[in-house]
């Protein structure tokens, strides 16, 4: 059920992404970035449609997700751009509003939209998607940051094809998209999470089945009641939090709780949000 949810989920934002294409950017010639963006060129030069452009040049982005990411995320990878391609093919081409401006806003928040759910569900819209999740499994950085960093390239290349306004346009819309992704794609913030509880060995026992990091114990004793407690700490990614929360309430629902967003994290931690086997927790990057 989790992996038909995941599917489902992937099939929406894949077709939100051609609704995008077709209705807000292609009819005004606003690109969008990576792969995407150069098989939007394509598709506007040539007479082949930008959704096979769009698969074609995925090809040997996946082929280097395959070892890097896993089969899981490129299977999901090729049906997202497999869908996107067919949602084209079938959606008109045709412009909901005159204005521009206003394309390349609602363009950008729904491509940000679509890509950041599908990322979210493990899987990617292809293209600098894929590049932009290697890098930030090696450092934290915003991947839609990063996103928008490397598409720079195609709004170069998109201005000296077509024009330096549409440039500007395809600039806005992609950092809008950036944002957007941000906004639902949260892994590289990290939280710092502190357990103040008197059922410290359970609580402890219980994260450290179902989750892949290090935890401190501290002895602690409460200034007004003189109880003993335990005083647990540890840093975990936002995507952990929906899973922390219910662990620790089943086990000590009186537990003291402290949530904090960190600036920066040093030493030893893990970049990917692996759990460990328990239902309904695998899948998010």
């Amino acid at each position: 059920m989790d992996k038909l949810y995941s599917l489902i989920i992937i099939f929406a934002g894949s077709v939100l992404l051609g609704f995008a294409f077709n209705m807000f950017l292609l009819p005004h010639e606003i690109l969008s970035g990576g792969v995407t963006g150069l098989a939007m060129i394509f598709g506007l030069l040539t007479p082949v449609n930008t959704g096979i452009w769009l698969f074609v040049l995925n090809v040997p982005v996946f082929i280097l997700g395959w070892f890097k990411l896993g089969k899981v995320f490129i299977f999901n990878s090729i049906f997202s751009v497999a869908v996107t391609s067919i949602s084209m093919q079938y959606i008109p081409v045709m412009k909901v509003t005159e204005d521009v401006l206003l394309s390349s806003v609602f363009g950008g928040v729904l491509v940000g939209a679509g890509a950041g759910f599908i990322i979210r569900f493990y899987g990617s819209g292809g293209g600098f998607d894929i590049i932009g999740l290697l890098l930030t499994m090696k450092r934290d950085i915003p991947l839609g940051f990063l996103i928008f960093a490397l598409n720079s390239l195609v709004i170069f290349a998109s201005g000296f094809i077509f024009s330096w306004e549409l440039a500007m346009y395809t600039m806005a819309s992609i950092y809008i998209t950036g944002l957007v992704i941000d906004r639902i794609h949260t892994r590289h913030i990290k939280l710092a999470l502190m357990v103040v509880t008197s059922k410290g060995d359970d609580v402890k026992k219980k994260l450290l089945e179902n989750l892949y990091r290090g935890i401190t114990v501290t002895d602690g004793e409460g200034a007004y009641s003189g109880n003993k407690v335990k005083v647990l700490y540890s840093v975990i990614s936002r995507y952990e939090l929906a899973y922390v929360r219910p662990l620790i309430k089943a086990v000590d629902p009186n537990a003291f709780v402290s949530i904090s967003e960190t600036m920066e994290v040093m030493g030893n931690f893990r970049k990917t949000d692996n759990f460990k086997k328990t239902p309904g927790t695998g899948g998010s990057l």
